[in-house]
This record gives C-alpha cells, structure tokens and sequence, in this order.
C-alpha cells in the first residue's frame, strides 16, 4: 500500500505544482470490500470543487495509462476540511501563533487533550504556549494535532 501512495505522490506532484495547489495527503485503503485512493489538496484562500475535478481528471487519465494498482478502487479528491490533522513541517511551520487541540496517547500534566497555542515544532518536540507557561510535547506521544475550530 506504501509503494501506491509514493507512486501517487510521485505522479500528483508536477499537476499540483502547475495549478500551486499543496499536497495535504495521499491514503489508499480498504473498507469493506472496497479499495479507496483519496487525494487530499490544499491552496491558499481554499479549495473549491472544480479544483478538485481538475486534479481528479488529470490524475485519472494518468493512473489510467500506468495502471499500478492492482485493485479495483474509488479515486477521490477533496480538502481536507478544517479539522484536519497537521502532519508535515509546513503544516506546523504554517499555523504557528495558532491555538490547537492536541490528543496524547498516554497523560502529560494529568491530561490526555492539550488545548495551547503552537509556538513551534523542533525535530521531535511540540512547543506550546498553554496559558502563558511554555511547554514542550514529545512528538512520539502525539496522537494528532489540530487547528482548534471555535464558533
């Protein structure tokens, strides 16, 4: 499955770059009896639904003409919405100053959710800013960190 998703990657990168949309993630997998390849895409001011029908075809006629999958499967485009995980550097480098959630594995400071602002991400570390006390998350007891959404 890792091989499909770096193949994917490989192939969204030149149609990305050409229309400056981000890369925000690539899964193929099984549910039930289906396989699903979903291709997350990101730009500034927001993705709309021709953004997505762009990619989706581009990379379709591709996908197409090398066939490396071997299953049967659904191609879907989308954003990843708000509540998206942040994953890679940029994600964190991009929402610095911004209040996030954090879900831990085990407790740190007696709580298994964190809610503090992101101030960085050093190497392995999670540097945050929680009510004015600077603390440091080790990466490897993170479960996910997203942008808080408040209404």
């Amino acid at each position: 499955m890792n091989k499909i998703v770096k193949f994917v990657e490989n192939i969204l990168i030149p149609i990305l770059d050409k229309y400056n949309y981000e890369l925000v993630d690539v899964e193929f997998k099984k549910e039930g009896k289906n396989h699903f390849l979903r291709v997350f895409i990101d730009k500034e001011g927001g993705i709309t639904i021709d953004d997505c029908q762009i990619v989706n075809e581009e990379l379709s006629e591709i996908l197409d003409k090398e066939d490396p999958i071997p299953y049967r499967y659904y191609l879907e485009v989308s954003s990843p919405g708000l509540d998206r995980p942040l994953k890679k550097d940029r994600d964190f480098e991009r929402n610095k100053g911004r209040l996030v959630d954090i879900k831990l594995k085990e407790p740190l400071y007696n709580k298994r959710q964190i809610e503090g602002k992101l101030v960085d991400k050093k190497d392995d570390m999670l540097v945050i800013d929680l009510d004015g006390e600077i603390i440091k998350i080790p990466m490897n007891i993170v479960v996910w960190v997203k942008v808080a959404i408040k209404f």
